[in-house]
């Protein structure tokens, strides 16, 4: 089982896929139950629909599935929005506040620790280079976390998410520049809906790698899934929706390619 796919292109944009894959390890599929082995709460395509957008960005992949441990949550376990309902990094709900597992076999705290550093750490490590990588040969890097999720989820917001959700830890994460170039292409997207710093403000990849000080800047999309797949199982991807988001995420893709400090 190959546990990270890395391409490294020439650009500063470092692309984050921490939630595509849906790798389960015999021995965490064995003490899943039926909700936990359905994977509902991957970010299914999203590595499809970004592939060729733009040749000259790195992107760097997971295959681990989320419920085995979260890529984008804090390694010491923290949550990333006190106070309100979320998953943590070896979830023990899915997205609807429904147990994983089959009863008495969720992960102690050892099998936590043994994932983070047979999982999590790899992917980070992997990260880390390709973001050192390409700082060293443009004097900074850009990391754009790619996420996906759907619109309507009561147990996680209220109401309906819009389709682009931007986050940059409330401005902290990235150059104001960066963040106002994505918000104006979002925003200009017509028949689109867009927030910056909305429900989701960036994960614990945005928030640790985003030191606009030391040359890394990052910056992460939530799209709703509805732009681009169809809601409910299989979960099949929609070729007329993805054709219609592409050119627009290809255009943020793009800008922040070419972008360079001031």
């Amino acid at each position: 089982m190959s546990l990270i796919e890395t391409i490294s292109g020439d650009s500063p944009l470092v692309l984050g896929l921490p939630h595509t894959g849906t790798d389960i390890p015999s021995d965490c599929m064995a003490r899943l139950n039926e909700t936990g082995r359905a994977m509902a709460d991957t970010d299914w395509n999203i590595d499809r629909l970004y592939a060729d957008l733009n040749a000259d960005v790195t992107s760097v992949r997971t295959t681990i599935h989320r419920y085995v441990i979260d890529a984008n949550r804090a390694p010491t376990g923290e949550s990333l929005y006190p106070g309100q309902n979320t998953t943590g990094l070896c979830p023990l709900t899915d997205f609807d506040g429904v147990s994983l597992y089959l009863e008495g076999q969720e992960p102690d705290a050892a099998e936590i620790e043994r994932r983070r550093d047979s999982y999590h750490a790899p992917y980070h490590r992997a990260i880390a280079a390709e973001l050192d990588r390409v700082r060293a040969k443009h004097g900074f890097a850009i990391l754009y976390d790619c996420h996906s999720i759907r619109s309507r989820i009561p147990f996680l917001f209220d109401g309906t998410l819009p389709d682009f959700n931007i986050g940059t830890n409330f401005g902290s994460s990235c150059d104001p520049d960066i963040a106002q170039a994505v918000v104006r292409v979002c925003a200009a997207a017509d028949g689109y809906s867009s927030v910056l710093n909305g429900r989701f403000k960036g994960g614990w990849t945005t928030r640790h790698y985003g030191r606009p000080a030391d040359g890394i800047h990052a910056i992460q999309m939530e799209l709703a899934q509805s732009t681009y797949m169809h809601k409910s199982p299989p979960w099949a991807f929609d070729e007329t929706r993805a054709a219609r988001l592409r050119p627009h995420l290809k255009t943020i893709l793009d800008i922040l390619s070419d972008w360079r400090p001031q």
